[in-house]
C-alpha cells in the first residue's frame, strides 16, 4: 500500500478543520446573540480588557482573508475553502465581536469570563484577591462549574452591594440544592 502524499491529504484536513471552525463560529454567534438581548437589562457591567494574545488573533484573521482572495487566482477544492473561511469568519469575525461583550451583573445573572449563568443556577460565590484586583468566583449548582469575573477596583463596592440585593431578594438563593444548609446565617455576610 502506497502512503497517501500529504498534499493529497491537505483538502480533508482543512475540512475537518472548517467542521470545528463552524462549531465555534456557532457558539460564538449564539453567545453575542444572548448578550445583545440581555445588554438592556445591565445593572454593573464593564469591558474586559482584551485578550492574550488579540492581535495574533486579528493578524491570523487578516491572513486567512489573504489566503481567500488568492482562491480567485489559484483554484482550490471547495472542502478547503470551507476550512479556510470558517477560520477567517472566527478570527476576523467572532473573535473581536465576543471580546465586546460586557462582562458582570445583569438583571437576571452574571456574565463572566467563560459566559453567563443565571442567578437560579448560582450555589456558591466566593471572592479571590489578586494583588491589585478582586475577583468573584460564582459557583453552579447544578454542574461542578465555576467562572471567574475579574471586577473592577471602582465597581466593587457597586458589585457587592448588587449580590447582596440580589441574595435578599432570594434570587441568589444558597437554601436550595446540595450543600451545607446553617440555620441562621446570612449568605449576604459572605459578599
Amino acid at each position: 500500500m502506497r502512503p497517501v502524499p500529504l498534499v493529497d491529504l491537505l483538502p480533508t484536513i482543512l475540512f475537518v478543520l472548517g467542521v470545528g471552525f463552524l462549531v465555534a463560529n456557532l457558539l460564538a454567534a449564539w453567545d453575542v446573540l444572548r448578550w445583545t438581548r440581555r445588554r438592556a437589562s445591565a445593572l454593573a457591567v464593564w469591558e474586559m480588557p482584551r485578550p492574550p494574545f488579540y492581535a495574533l488573533n486579528l493578524a491570523i484573521g487578516a491572513a486567512m482573508g489573504c489566503l481567500l482572495l488568492s482562491a480567485v487566482f489559484v483554484p482550490r477544492p471547495l472542502p478547503a475553502v470551507f476550512g479556510e473561511v470558517m477560520m477567517f469568519v472566527y478570527y476576523a469575525g467572532a473573535t473581536p465581536l465576543t471580546a465586546r461583550i460586557t462582562r458582570g451583573l445583569y438583571a437576571d445573572g452574571i456574565w463572566a469570563d467563560s459566559g453567563f449563568m443565571p442567578y437560579g443556577q448560582i450555589g456558591g460565590l466566593t471572592w479571590q484577591d489578586r494583588g491589585n484586583a478582586q475577583t468573584l468566583i460564582v459557583v453552579s449548582r447544578l454542574t461542578s462549574l465555576a467562572r471567574r469575573l475579574p471586577v473592577p477596583s471602582a465597581r466593587l463596592g457597586e458589585v457587592r452591594r448588587l449580590l447582596r440585593q440580589k441574595i435578599a431578594e432570594h434570587a441568589i438563593d444558597f437554601r436550595e440544592g446540595p450543600g451545607l444548609h446553617l440555620e441562621g446565617h446570612d449568605a449576604r455576610e459572605d459578599v
